[in-house]
């Protein structure tokens, strides 16, 4: 079948920040230059809805797009998705699922406080879910099951999917995220580490403010700085910052992570990502549940040296991975279903 129009189903668009809003954006440019027709339907749209109704009313409004389509991309597994493949289910419409985060762990983390990791998360806490969140597990588990491919961004994610959501029959792809062309970097001017901008208990924030606040760092003039502002501003931000510290307790592709090696600065990152081996080689890891841990790779980055060397190490890693490959690599697998 030859595509020629395609249906985009994210849950955020631009100007909101964050990985499904940068795909749908950049994944229908390249698309249409290419000359598909390409709908993108946002999902955030409808939040000022309860749930379940907003979900009703994203489905009415994606059905007949979907029906038209040859194929649908959707970029989360639930908000967007559950909709998406169900209207995709009745029309017949081959549907495509790419994987982002985990929104099941993610709420329960949320929800109780409880700091698992995600790789434990499915063998370990499954029967303490809430009745809402049992119901998010029930539908991911259909959506995944019921989509023609899934694209994941790590190897280490579908591992982890594998067996809870009973997909060892399903079509699997991975594409890796997106590494931009280099951006020339600033010298900084104050020691400023740029932390996740989302205030989620999975984020970890607690743990680097109270690294931030020891006497060890502050008399080195250290500071966090949460970068809010739109995507834009945010890498400008980057550009000028002295490093990027991201310890959430899991983060499976983290975009944050992405921009800092595009804009050439250090950073320091959970070991808890599938993106270990692709950046093993430069990056700094730590263990999200050892404060210790934490404290002293801030510490040894702001040692001169040691951060000289770092900067060296950002700028000798040359792996691009850029849109037009990514938009090719996701056409390729819709010829393919």
């Amino acid at each position: 079948m030859n595509t020629k129009r395609i249906v985009i189903a994210t849950g955020i668009y631009p100007p909101e920040v964050g990985g499904p809003a940068q795909y749908a954006h950049e994944l229908a440019r390249v698309w249409r230059n290419d000359g598909y027709h390409v709908d993108i339907e946002v999902f955030s749209r409808f939040n000022y809805l309860p749930t379940g109704l907003r979900h009703l009313a994203y489905f009415l409004t994606v059905f007949i797009p979907i029906f038209r389509a040859d194929r649908v991309f959707v970029l989360d597994t639930y908000s967007a998705a559950l909709p998406a493949v169900l209207a995709s289910r009745i029309c017949g419409t081959r549907v495509v699922i790419r994987t982002g985060g985990d929104f099941l762990w993610e709420s329960y983390v949320e929800r109780t406080k409880d700091m698992v990791l995600l790789r434990d998360f499915y063998t370990t806490s499954l029967s303490k879910l809430s009745f809402k969140e049992k119901l998010i597990l029930t539908f991911t588990r259909w959506t995944l099951s019921s989509v023609d491919a899934i694209i994941w961004s790590t190897q280490w994610q579908r591992d982890i999917f594998m067996k809870p959501y009973k997909l060892e029959h399903q079509r699997h792809f991975i594409v890796e995220n997106y590494y931009g062309p280099r951006l020339e970097p600033y010298e900084p001017v104050q020691k400023n580490f740029i932390v996740a901008t989302r205030p989620l208990v999975h984020k970890n924030l607690q743990m680097i403010q109270s690294v931030f606040s020891r006497t060890s760092i502050t008399s080195c003039h250290a500071h966090i700085d949460q970068g809010r502002g739109t995507h834009e501003v945010f890498i400008e931000k980057m550009r000028h910052s002295y490093a990027v510290i991201l310890v959430s307790i899991s983060d499976i592709s983290p975009n944050m992570i992405l921009e800092a090696i595009r804009c050439q600065k250090p950073f320091i990152v959970t070991r808890e990502t599938g993106l270990y081996d692709r950046i093993k080689d430069i990056a700094l890891f730590v263990d999200p549940q050892d404060q210790s841990d934490v404290y002293n790779k801030v510490l040894w980055l702001l040692d001169p040296e040691n951060y000289k060397n770092q900067v060296q190490k950002i700028k000798q890693f040359t792996f691009v991975h850029d849109w037009d490959e990514i938009a090719k690599e996701y056409m390729e697998v819709c010829n393919k279903i």
